[in-house]
């Protein structure tokens, strides 16, 4: 059995439970250690893939094709290691298989409880990661905060994990917020303490508090903490707001926050932290030598969590090319033809960004039609890529009323339509393309030079493609198919060759960018963006 780490948060949400996990876990990999993370999240959603980006934020997918908390990008990005299913679990996935058990019989006309049947499921699930044999140490971010109704089942599971668990193997940390009063100049404890004292009220003693903090704490704060909190003074952390994600794991490593895990895990033989290649990503993220804009068009512009996992991988891009890479937001819904030129004219490069529905297409494509027509960099991912085959359609096929039947149904000229096996489908969770499926790369095509092989692994999340009936109108024109699936004969990637870099894909590259691998697809268009 792995050893468990439980991180809860306090009295605010948005405090960084997630960064705090992926970080801590980073320093553990970082000394030689099997490392994974999961996610309980409290709302009753199956998962996050029926929910708005402006509700959830980014809908990650993994190889595997579940629909999960963008949580697990961080996971992913730090530690460069697969998430799977049972990496995200939600209350609704418990409910769900109680209910299903019930409906069974299984529960051999038992009365059906919170407790102990939805804590035992809670458990399991816990649990499930750690006996696979793959993971020396399992970390367990719980969502929402302390105090919340819907999550006090997982933290009654925690609770009582304490009595299943050897106590060498069981820990619980609490990030809560110590808030800084411009008026009094003072940084505040007593939200802290409550915080802790509300999970203590639950039956959980947390073994390291966590302080989330824009000042130092300063030893006196450290030791009021420890006295009042009950823990010792050196399980009390300072986590300094920091410059980027990525100076984080360093923050922590100069409180001791991975030693003093292990020294409570009862681990005395492990090597010392290796950051160097970490350290390296760092200085060069920090130190560019160049800097470009780069202009991402969307809907849901608003909330950056809608594209975290895009934004993460210019960073990476950037860093790999020594540059800074300003990504400039635009809403796709503003861009029209009139004012098209004084928009996007100052930028080095387009993006143009995933999404569902009809809302801001049309500014898609004028968007794209501009970097087509003026030799700017394009880049589009997913929706962005069908918006590129519609423009292509449009102004240069000149088919009547070309479109996508997600967005006019009954188009004379559906270049991209809803996939056979789509059609049928009446339930909307869980039942697009999902997950990693391979894609074949003609050669002599800036696909196959950008990948540096003629087969990939991508991660899908769709439910239109490209309509292979027009194919050959589209290769005849100047707009090739670079990349097809080889089972389906799905067009993955199309480009044009004669422009200086125009690519649209299928598949969702970002979500396989991490610090110390960026995205070829990202990297060489920050390349081509530069030149």
């Amino acid at each position: 059995m792995a050893k468990f780490i439980f991180v809860t948060g306090g009295v605010t949400s948005s405090l960084g439970k997630g960064i705090l996990a992926a970080s801590l876990a980073k320093l553990l990999q970082a000394r030689g250690l099997r490392v994974t993370i999961q996610k309980f999240d409290p709302y009753i959603n199956i998962d996050p893939g029926t929910m708005n980006p402006y509700e959830h934020g980014e809908c990650y997918v993994t190889e595997d094709g579940a629909e999960t908390d963008l949580d697990l990008g961080h996971y992913e990005r730090f530690l460069g290691v697969y998430t799977s299913q049972a990496n995200n679990v939600t209350t609704g996935k418990i409910y769900q298989e109680v209910i299903n058990r019930e409906r069974r019989g299984d529960y051999l006309g038992k009365t059906v409880q919170v407790i102990p049947h939805i804590t035992d499921e809670i458990k399991r699930r816990m649990l499930l990661l750690g006996t696979s044999g793959q993971y020396d140490i399992i970390l367990t971010e719980i969502g929402g905060t302390v105090g919340d109704i819907e999550s006090l089942p997982f933290i009654e599971a925690i609770r009582q994990l304490k009595w299943k668990l050897p106590k060498e193997d069981y820990l619980v940390i609490h990030l809560t917020l110590v808030p800084y009063l411009a008026s009094a100049k003072e940084l505040k404890t007593k939200p802290t303490q409550h915080s802790v004292k509300e999970l203590q009220s639950y039956g959980v003693n947390p073994h390291i508090i966590v302080c989330r903090t824009e000042h130092p704490l300063g030893n006196d704060r450290k030791i009021k903490i420890a006295e009042f909190c009950n823990v010792d003074y050196d399980s009390v952390i300072e986590a300094l707001d920091a410059e980027t994600i990525y100076d984080v794991p360093l923050y922590l490593k100069k409180e001791k926050l991975d030693q003093i895990v292990l020294n409570k895990f009862g681990y005395n033989d492990t090597p010392d932290t290796d950051l160097v290649q970490w350290n390296n990503f760092l200085q060069r993220l920090k130190f560019p030598k160049k800097e470009i804009t780069i202009g991402l068009i969307g809907k849901y512009i608003e909330l950056k969590d809608a594209y975290i996992s895009i934004y993460e991988s210019f960073i990476h891009a950037g860093a790999q090319n020594e540059c800074k890479v300003n990504v400039e937001r635009i809403h796709s819904e503003e861009i029209n033809k009139n004012n098209v030129k004084s928009k996007l004219s100052h930028l080095d490069g387009i993006f143009v960004a995933p999404g569902f529905g009809q809302r801001g297409i049309d500014g898609k494509i004028v968007t794209i039609q501009y970097a087509r027509e003026n030799n700017i960099p394009f880049f589009g991912v997913c929706l962005g890529m069908q918006m590129a085959v519609i423009e292509f359609a449009k102004n240069i096929l000149q088919l009547e009323d070309a479109n996508s039947t997600e967005m006019k149904q009954n188009c004379k000229n559906p270049v991209i339509d809803m996939m056979q096996e789509q059609k049928t489908i009446v339930n909307m969770g869980g039942t697009m393309r999902l997950g990693a499926y391979n894609c074949h790369l003609y050669e002599n095509t800036l696909a196959h030079k950008i990948y540096g092989e003629t087969t990939i692994t991508e991660r899908h999340r769709h439910r239109y493609e490209f309509n292979s009936k027009y194919l050959q109108q589209y290769t005849d024109n100047g707009m090739i198919a670079s990349g097809i699936n080889p089972d389906s004969n799905l067009v993955e990637i199309v480009e044009i060759p004669s422009h200086k870099f125009f690519i649209g894909v299928q598949f969702h590259p970002e979500l396989k960018s991490t610090i110390l691998k960026p995205h070829p697809l990202f990297s060489e268009f920050v390349k081509a963006c530069l030149s």
